[in-house]
């Protein structure tokens, strides 16, 4: 990890520390929670779409594996929440390899039409099977225990998530300034480069979509949990359009940048709530004009404006 990184991660790490403290109630806490998860799951698709160039427009519907997962195997099976949420990741990641060869074989339009097709059969999955899943109308979901007591309160839920939120930044930080992370790069670039130089291919694009789909099905088991209740909402093409939004308006190939992407999107529409009936349109022109002013993502951007004026 260079210095740099190093740096922003203890900078990161200080405002997760310092945060509880400062939100005024509980209404604030529970948005800075879903930031925390909205950033570990952008963090996991900007590696596939920012670093490894490969576009997905369903990861979403690896979300709602892990939620649905950790929803079901408690209720009709008595599962802990533990074993259910790894039950989910593993679920996510067998459906990410199977479908990995054929689906990465494509480029452009084609990858992204095949990777929305795969997020809107499972959301379709999720929808029809109501005897399980609770159909539209969704279904609740238990808490989550831990080492004998059960995650409550707003604040336990904090301290949980913006560790896995710390370990994830740590985690992406070290992968992509590794020989791993190097090939992806590689990848992103010129894939007939790569195999020139003896990357094989296939093995590194069909490693780092099983990796984002595992990590987005646990975000989503922790996600349920944090909530109490889950709908297909959460597995839905819309959502998996948000999520790639965030990864674009933070900055493609910047692991901060899916933090700020996340933090900035997932608070936007609480900001925008007093424009009743034009949130959605103020919404649209604020991103609009993010990629006319900052078509590389903010984070990238303002690091390079940063380097001319030193």
């Amino acid at each position: 990890m260079s210095r740099r990184s190093l740096l922003g991660l203890i900078v990161l790490a200080a405002v997760l520390a310092v945060t509880p403290f400062l939100v005024p109630n509980s209404y604030y806490l529970d948005i800075v929670i879903r930031m925390a998860i909205n950033a570990v799951i952008v963090l996991s698709l900007n590696l596939l779409v920012g670093y490894a160039g490969q576009i997905s427009l369903g990861h979403a519907g690896f979300v709602g594996i892990g939620a649905y997962a950790s929803a079901v195997l408690p209720t009709h099976f008595g599962w802990h929440p533990l074993p259910a949420l790894a039950a989910g990741a593993l679920a996510a990641g067998v459906l990410a390899l199977l479908v990995a060869r054929p689906i990465l074989r494509l480029k452009g339009h084609y990858l992204a039409m095949a990777t929305l097709g795969l997020g809107i059969i499972i959301n379709i999955v999720i929808r029809n099977e109501a005897a399980w899943t609770g159909g539209p109308d969704g279904m609740p979901v238990p808490s989550m225990g831990l080492f004998g007591f059960e995650l409550m309160s707003d604040r336990q839920w904090y301290w949980v998530v913006a560790a896995v939120l710390l370990l994830g930044v740590w985690g992406a930080l070290n992968l992509i300034d590794s020989p791993f992370g190097r090939a992806l790069r590689g990848l992103h670039g010129s894939e007939i480069a790569s195999q020139v130089v003896g990357i094989d291919v296939p093995r590194f694009k069909t490693t780092i979509f099983v990796l984002s789909a595992v990590v987005a099905s646990i975000m989503g088991s922790i996600l349920a949990h944090y909530v109490g209740f889950v709908t297909p909402d959460v597995a839905n093409f819309f959502h998996s359009i948000e999520l790639v939004t965030m990864v674009v308006v933070g900055g493609m190939a910047s692991v901060f940048g899916s933090v700020l992407g996340a933090v900035l999107l997932t608070a936007l529409p609480q900001a925008l709530a007093t424009f009743e009936g034009w949130e959605i349109v103020v919404f649209g022109a604020i991103l609009m004009l993010c990629m006319i002013f900052l078509p590389r993502g903010l984070v990238p951007t303002l690091a390079a404006r940063l380097r001319l004026e030193n």
